[in-house]
């Protein structure tokens, strides 16, 4: 996985990859392509998706490559 942190948040929270396509104007395809590592989250559409389904959580934990524990899971 490309975004870990971001694919642990989704499931944790039920939200699919056609929620996010439905979300920012793309298919669920290519967001699965994204999320695989098949390219990269264009950074408006990383935007989106942080404020429609994650606002509290920052852009760097969301989209970082590596695993971070988020600090209130510490």
């Amino acid at each position: 996985m490309a975004y870990p942190n971001l694919v642990a948040e989704m499931t944790r929270r039920s939200i699919t990859a056609k929620d996010i396509a439905g979300a920012i104007g793309r298919s669920p395809d290519t967001v699965n392509n994204w999320l695989r590592g098949k390219g990269d989250f264009p950074i408006g559409k990383a935007f989106k998706v942080q404020e429609a389904f994650f606002p509290t959580y920052t852009l760097a934990y969301l989209f970082s490559s590596e695993p971070i524990t988020p600090d209130f899971m510490e």
